[in-house]
């Protein structure tokens, strides 16, 4: 079991990674970042990804689906942003957001290591 900072030490380790964050997406507040950039507030990032996780999680709902979220992936055009929601019984109400360079990364490596870290993640 991996807390926190060991958790986002390792995500920074993924190649192309640019930052790492651990959010609640009940508050849109993050509880630990990593990186980042002055093209990357992670803290902003946390907030507006936020969104993206209740509008997806209400969309399930709504539809009625006995599913849950394994991840999501934004691809822009130099960057991949990687959401992933912490699923273990500590973790509830938590996701992990991920940005990497798209020039540098390899998307399905990126997200083995995710999956690997947050089925770590004790919080």
């Amino acid at each position: 079991m991996a807390d926190m900072e060991t958790a986002l030490k390792e995500l920074m380790t993924i190649d192309g990674a640019v930052g790492v964050a651990l959010v609640d997406y009940n508050s849109g507040m993050a509880l630990g970042v990593l990186g980042g950039s002055k093209d990357l507030d992670l803290t902003v990032a946390a907030a507006g990804n936020t969104d993206v996780v209740r509008a997806k999680m209400r969309t399930i709902e709504m539809l009625n689906l006995k599913d849950g979220i394994e991840d999501i992936l934004i691809t822009l055009n130099n960057q991949y942003h990687l959401i992933r929601p912490v699923t273990g019984r500590s973790g509830k109400g938590l996701f992990l957001y991920l940005a990497l360079l798209r020039s540098r990364a390899n998307l399905a490596l990126a997200r083995h290591h995710l999956s690997r870290i947050e089925e770590d993640l004790d919080v």
